[in-house]
């Protein structure tokens, strides 16, 4: 999947101009994101060249539900979301396309450490139903591997808080809300028929049902540990950090059209406010 425009599409950006077209730009990566492709990515090719140390990997560091002792051991909800499959390049290649176009506007809107955590849990979250599936007996036991859990789950909170975003599903460019109600149809199917890939399936759905679940529960959870923070907070947030990137946009479009000569003072000064913002985040 891919995103297009900046970090999204903007419609209302695009109304502006005397000849509106979709464009596509390559996101700027921000640090979290980065790490989390190096980190796959390495260990991706350290187990296909080093096949001896490669089966070791897998086998202590993917979920596996085909004993009650490896599923006990916690560490592999964290760590299988860093192995894919060694027999194809697809597997890895579409996880991190989704990193890589979806978790830069998640970044930057919560800041490192948040996004992090919220990655590692919707694929923590999409081990776990994997595991207790499986050991109901609806899906086949085996093995489970990969970032797609986590991959989803960011999609899922991208279908909430940014609705304009366009993504490529199947070929066909569409608004991201309509991409997320169609895999969560494929996957329910998936599972209901027990399918192939059905345990894959399950954690994809639940990585996409813990995705939107921290977005939804996480304002009324803050709500209720601070007094001070309340829903009204996040959407004043919200809406302040979404004018801003708009406004970033527009003066980044005129620099191009006009060059850096044009801008005014203010202008000037905004971008050095959104550029002192990223340096913040980054740092968190």
């Amino acid at each position: 999947m891919s995103v297009y425009d900046r970090d999204y599409y903007r419609p209302d950006y695009e109304d502006r101009q005397s000849q509106p077209q979709m464009h596509f730009r390559f996101p700027q990566l921000t640090p979290v994101v980065k790490r989390l492709l190096i980190i796959n990515i390495s260990v991706f090719l350290i187990c296909i060249i080093v096949k001896p140390l490669g089966l070791r990997i897998y086998e202590w560091f993917s979920v596996d539900s085909t004993s009650v002792l490896s599923s006990l051991q916690l560490w592999r909800l964290i760590s299988y979301q860093f192995l894919h499959d060694p027999t194809g390049a697809w597997h890895i290649i579409l996880n991190m396309l989704g990193l890589y176009f979806l978790g830069p506007t998640l970044e930057r809107f919560w800041h490192g450490k948040k996004f992090l955590i919220f990655y590692l849990l919707c694929g923590v979250a999409g081990g776990v139903f994997y595991l207790l599936l499986a050991g109901a007996g609806i899906v086949s036991r085996g093995i489970l591997i990969g970032a797609s859990g986590a991959i989803l789950g960011m999609l899922a909170a991208c279908a909430i808080l940014f609705p304009q975003f366009i993504v490529v599903l199947f070929i066909f460019p569409m608004p991201i809300r309509r991409a997320a109600m169609i895999l969560t149809l494929v996957y329910i199917l998936s599972i209901f028929i027990g399918s192939a890939n059905a345990g894959g399936d399950v954690a994809h759905l639940a990585g996409m049902v813990a995705g939107a679940g921290y977005v939804y529960l996480w304002p009324k959870w803050k709500n209720r540990s601070r007094a001070s923070f309340g829903a009204d907070d996040w959407n004043k947030k919200f809406e302040a950090y979404w004018q801003l990137q708009k406004e970033v946009d527009r003066i980044l479009a005129k620099v191009n059209e006009k060059g850096i000569a044009s801008l005014t003072k203010k202008e000037k000064k905004t971008l050095e406010e959104a550029t002192k913002l990223e340096q913040m985040k980054s740092r968190l």
